[in-house]
């Protein structure tokens, strides 16, 4: 049985992950490491996730006790400000979390004997992307510090890397579908909770950018295979995703607004077009993880959004102001005195 050290298992996909990974065929033994930002913010009627976990480590990166590696064969690490809006307002806490304490982690996982490092990157790396689907070679041209932190974590990787430290880096798509620490500032999680909640789509761009998407149970399952895989050598980076999955912003209200029932969708014609548009290529991923591509289509993660929420009795009109928003989940725990400014537990 391999011990697996799940890093930032307390957020959007850990509890997805997690689950999947216990209830699957991998003989794992799975361990988390958190801060526990969003420890209470629950999306499930079926209690804490991490009941699936060997052990629940909390911590801060930034000063992680390489002790917690002791016969850890597998990192999963997904621990990261983990957005854009987040990204903007904290550039400089980004920076050390999600680059410099993150190499220091990795550093300290490859000197403890880790031999696989599963690295949850992202496709935004190529920010406005090219006429072409990107392919991994493709420029990259990260728009946002939270973007660039993830080319600054592959490259440091791709030093770190030998035939006894193996790492994957999972640039994944824009993610999607309920969870039991559901996000809703993701673009198919925000049109779902606005149609349960107020029967309307607003979308302030014009509609027309480009959004590669990916469910969170297809997360789970690449990572699935990048914990297994014994082909992939010394490092690689591979886009995670579907061809199917790439979406223009409109036709995703579209779809929302199609499977609920009296959803009025309106757009913002005159609009400057969002610069963060880009089409993925994710041919040599269907090529190297066979049987773990994406199988969750549109219509599915919509229904399954729809159901979740309802089954927790979701119907906040103003949830944009919620604890579901990362950014102002961060900004509530300053307000009531328990962050700092670098997002430092103050108690």
């Amino acid at each position: 049985m391999e011990n697996v050290l799940i890093t930032g298992n307390m957020g959007y996909i850990g509890p997805v992950l997690t689950q999947y990974l216990h209830r699957g065929d991998g003989d794992y033994r799975l361990y988390g490491y958190d801060s526990g930002f969003f420890a209470h913010c629950l999306t499930t009627l079926d209690g804490q996730p991490e009941r699936a976990l060997a052990a629940q480590h909390f911590g801060d990166l930034r000063s992680f006790d390489a002790a917690i590696l002791d016969g850890v064969g597998a990192v999963v690490h997904l621990a990261a400000i983990s957005n854009d809006p987040i990204g903007n307002a904290f550039a400089q806490v980004t920076e050390q979390i999600n680059i410099t304490a993150s190499v220091d982690f990795a550093r300290q996982a490859k000197a403890a004997g880790v031999r696989r490092f599963v690295f949850a990157s992202s496709c935004s790396v190529y920010g406005a992307g090219q006429a072409a689907a990107c392919r991994e070679d493709a420029p990259l041209d990260p728009l946002t510090p939270y973007a660039k932190s993830k080319i600054a974590m592959e490259e440091a990787l791709h030093v770190l890397a030998d035939d006894d430290f193996s790492v994957i880096c999972l640039r994944f798509a824009t993610a999607c579908g309920m969870s039991d620490r559901l996000r809703l500032d993701l673009v198919l999680n925000d049109f779902v909770a606005s149609a349960v909640s107020t029967g309307k789509i607003e979308i302030l761009s014009d509609g027309s950018s480009w959004r590669p998407l990916i469910h969170v149970q297809d997360m789970a399952r690449a990572i699935e295979w990048a914990l297994g895989t014994r082909e992939t050598g010394a490092f690689m980076a591979l886009n995670a995703g579907s061809d199917a999955w790439n979406y223009k912003i409109r036709d995703l209200a579209q779809a929302v607004s199609d499977a609920i029932p009296d959803t009025t969708v309106s757009i913002n014609k005159d609009a400057v077009p969002d610069k963060r548009s880009y089409k993925v290529d994710f041919s040599r991923f269907s090529q190297f993880a066979g049987g773990f591509t994406p199988r969750v289509g549109l219509a599915e993660a919509i229904a399954g959004l729809s159901d979740g929420l309802r089954v927790i009795g979701f119907d906040d009109p103003d949830f944009r102001q919620s604890n579901l928003m990362r950014l102002r989940m961060l900004l509530s725990h300053q307000d009531h005195g328990t962050l700092d400014a670098d997002l430092n537990w103050l108690r």
